[in-house]
């Protein structure tokens, strides 16, 4: 008997609303048995579509609030002598954004991001993992995408990307082949498409070849397929690159 008092009597000395605040705990807080005496930790959230989060789009969008659960939040610096990993799903929508994104870091106006997807397109027989930084443009314009730097936080060092172009202030070192823009008419448009260029994109790449052909400095170079010329901007005009055959005796084996 004095046991029994012993172990229920704290209860009686906890607030009412505690207790029922701990009671519920156990909807969000979950330990599952994995084995006798093992236990695997899980953490959860309710669907509410009325969570007042739902009315920024940084949140809502690309999910259906109606299906998603409400962000965890873990008010804390999280750390961890452990890899952090995004595992797949049967069906992926509602939950990664869109079905696609596996992480986002949001910058100090809490609108832009840096992003990372997976299987959101394949291209050339592969699905593609992509990344990049968003901006508040909203849409798949140039404009939408910022600088993306590797290598370095330091200005006018390491190598830039954005939507459509990358800026290398590094040496760049191959150890193979380096192959040459291949650019006919059938590969140009002189006028922007109006489509979105994620839902346009065949006729918008073509834009983007004229523009920077258009627009590109001096030392610009393609391979004029049409031609079968090779040709540079030099003093903003376009001029052929002399080639000549290989000397005498010189041949590959490819």
């Amino acid at each position: 008997m004095n046991r029994f008092l012993l172990l229920f009597l704290p209860l009686f000395f906890i607030p009412a609303g505690l207790r029922a605040q701990r009671a519920t705990l156990s909807d969000y807080i979950r330990l599952k048995s994995s084995s006798p005496g093992k236990h695997v930790l899980e953490l959860a959230s309710d669907i509410d579509s009325n969570w007042t989060r739902w009315a920024d789009r940084g949140y809502h969008f690309g999910f259906n609030k109606h299906q998603t659960p409400m962000y965890t939040t873990v008010n804390g610096i999280l750390s961890t002598p452990f890899m952090v990993q995004v595992r797949g799903n049967e069906d992926e929508r509602n939950k990664k954004r869109w079905g696609f994104h596996v992480f986002e870091g949001y910058a100090r106006d809490d609108r832009s991001r840096i992003t990372m997807l997976l299987n959101k397109h394949t291209e050339e027989a592969r699905p593609v993992a992509e990344l990049y930084y968003y901006g508040t443009v909203y849409d798949h314009s140039d404009a939408a995408y910022n600088w993306f730097r590797i290598g370095s936080d330091v200005r006018q060092h390491s190598y830039m990307f954005s939507r459509d172009k990358a800026v290398f202030y590094g040496s760049l070192q191959l150890t193979n082949a380096l192959t040459l823009g291949r650019i006919g008419k059938d590969d140009l448009l002189a006028e922007k498409p109006e489509k979105d260029a994620e839902q346009n994109y065949g006729q918008d790449a073509k834009y983007v070849n004229y523009n920077e052909l258009k627009h590109g400095g001096d030392g610009t170079i393609f391979y004029d397929k049409d031609r079968d010329i090779v040709v540079i901007k030099i003093k903003g005009k376009w001029m052929k690159v002399a080639v000549e055959a290989l000397p005498e005796g010189v041949a590959y084996p490819f």
